[in-house]
């Protein structure tokens, strides 16, 4: 007997946007591990700036990979060169060592949610450096973000064990996260540049290529070597952190934003604060007060209904005017 079609299967537009968000939220996970994994790392006695430097020296070998298979991942002009595998180059190593310092202090829950001023730093860059306009619903919602935050770091419990004391640590975790923010939101901004002229693979290669050669340089100058992990549980968390935390999430992110516009994909990635504290309570036992909870919670929606708005109509630009394009955040960052 012929069955009748069924009418709630998905057409394939709605399939393609089903695998958009299934891949945007998988990439939210993975970046969710960063925290738990350089916590684990940091247990096997690695050092902070060390954590950084192996991850994306691994994440970049892994690239030079895929590029003896692609060699149009390696050719790029001299601007290219300087300005993304110097200038965001120095932008990831800086996140990645100032990243470290947030975990190791204000916890896993706190420097994932400091990150989220990222955005509040890209609309304050954004209208000083682009002209973008800056709405008052984009300084409301940053604000809600930064009360979040407030509540988020001062609520986590069990925080700061590397450094002398709760005060020290947080101190640390929090000027850690501010710079990490600052540095993800500059790559944003090179990004917005970059990626329309040298694709997002070739940015994302050059950007870790640049930092590997400049974290090489700089920590052994300043007295801290990274010195590889000495152990297999070490190596295998590095491996991890390189090949989900950094290639694996940014390829999905790109692969939902192909399929699904940039803010709902933006949305989707969200869930990493969430994944990240649930993941540190479960295995080491990074607690949130009821008031770390409310903020963490502040701090989603606050970007969520963020990129939601960006996501509406824009008015027509009046005649005379010349709009800055606004392309899609690739999330090109070595996190």
């Amino acid at each position: 007997m012929e069955q009748a079609p069924n009418q709630t299967s998905p057409s394939p537009g709605s399939r393609t946007r089903l695998i958009g968000y299934a891949a945007a939220v998988g990439a939210g996970v993975l970046w969710g591990t960063t925290g738990p994994l350089s916590t684990a790392l940091y247990a096997e006695g690695a050092a902070l700036t060390g954590v950084g430097f192996w991850r994306v020296a691994v994440a970049t070998a892994g690239l030079l990979v895929v590029g003896v298979l692609r060699r149009d991942l390696l050719r790029v002009d001299r601007r290219g060169l300087l300005a993304v595998g110097l200038g965001g180059g120095a932008l990831v190593a800086l996140f990645e060592v100032a990243y470290q310092y947030a975990i190791a202090g204000a916890g896993v829950a706190g420097a994932a949610t400091l990150l989220y001023t990222a955005p509040l730093i890209v609309a304050v860059l954004g209208h000083a450096l682009l002209r973008e306009r800056l709405t008052t619903a984009r300084v409301g919602l940053a604000v809600l973000v930064l009360i979040g935050v407030f509540f988020t770091v001062r609520g986590g419990e069990g925080v700061g064990a590397l450094f002398e004391s709760r005060e020290a640590g947080l101190a640390a975790g929090v000027t850690g996260g501010l710079l990490a923010a600052l540095a993800y939101a500059g790559t944003t901004l090179l990004a917005r540049w970059a990626v329309p002229r040298y694709g997002s693979s070739r940015v994302l290669f050059l950007e870790l290529a640049g930092a590997t050669i400049l974290l090489a340089l700089f920590l052994p100058a300043t007295g801290q070597a990274p010195a590889p992990p000495d152990t297999v549980s070490g190596w295998v968390y590095v491996v991890l952190l390189s090949l989900g935390a950094v290639l694996g999430a940014n390829y999905l992110f790109f692969g939902a934003l192909k399929r699904i516009e940039a803010a709902p994909a933006a949305v989707a990635a969200t869930i990493e604060p969430v994944v990240a504290t649930i993941l540190a309570l479960a295995i080491f036992r990074q607690a949130l007060s009821p008031s770390g909870w409310a903020g963490l919670a502040l701090v989603v929606a606050g970007v969520a209904m963020g990129y939601l708005i960006e996501a509406g109509p824009k008015p027509v630009p009046t005649a005379g005017t010349s709009p800055i394009s606004r392309r899609s955040d690739p999330r090109g960052r070595g996190q």
